[in-house]
């Protein structure tokens, strides 16, 4: 069972949230929504590369930092950083400086903008990995066969740090999946929201 806890107003939320009020908005109106906007989805699996063996704490907070120091995660812009920015990017005590994630944005960036001429979006290719069934958000999870055969597809067209955990926690954050507590006040306005979606074609 995901576990819950009551929030500042005493409505249940996943416990995972409850440590600050950063955390807790970014609970309420991001995590699980689903998402169908490039930019957005190219910042979301970015940052989730980021953030592997640190805490989404750490980047949240830095969020700001990484859109400013990324050109706000224009893929088209990205994808023409040359060694000069990668240089940038290392002195920039706002975002995380690792140079392995920083040419692997880079280079994904440019592996993004070939996705977008092959299958008209990156919405369009991240979407037809939806799980048909969807959970119930009973199990903590660190990936599923949909979030494997999503990081498959991706290695073959040669993104970089996007493991099947990574890309489980990207298709929680952009609402492919709703890992809220069953009891969680933010579970059914996901649900509602899934309803009224329409995964691009």
């Amino acid at each position: 069972m995901i576990p819950s806890g009551p929030g500042p107003d005493g409505q249940s939320r996943c416990s995972w949230c409850l440590a600050t009020d950063r955390y807790i908005h970014y609970h309420d109106h991001e995590w699980g929504f689903p998402v169908a906007d490039d930019r957005r989805l190219f910042e979301k699996i970015s940052l989730e590369a980021f953030q592997s063996g640190l805490s989404w704490y750490t980047i949240l907070q830095k969020r700001d930092h990484f859109r400013a120091a990324f050109a706000q995660f224009d893929f088209y812009q990205v994808a023409r950083f040359t060694e000069a920015d990668v240089q940038r990017l290392l002195q920039d005590a706002g975002i995380v400086r690792h140079r392995g994630k920083i040419e692997a944005v880079i280079h994904n960036a440019a592996r993004a903008v070939e996705m977008v001429a092959q299958d008209g979006s990156l919405a369009a290719f991240f979407w037809r990995f939806a799980p048909a069934t969807p959970g119930e958000g009973t199990a903590l999870l660190a990936q599923t066969a949909e979030s494997q055969a999503l990081a498959k597809a991706l290695k073959q067209r040669g993104w970089k740090f996007v493991g099947p955990t990574t890309v489980y926690a990207f298709m929680q954050s952009m609402g492919m999946v709703n890992d809220h507590a069953p009891d969680c006040v933010t579970r059914a306005a996901v649900e509602q929201m899934k309803k009224d979606f329409q995964p691009p074609r």
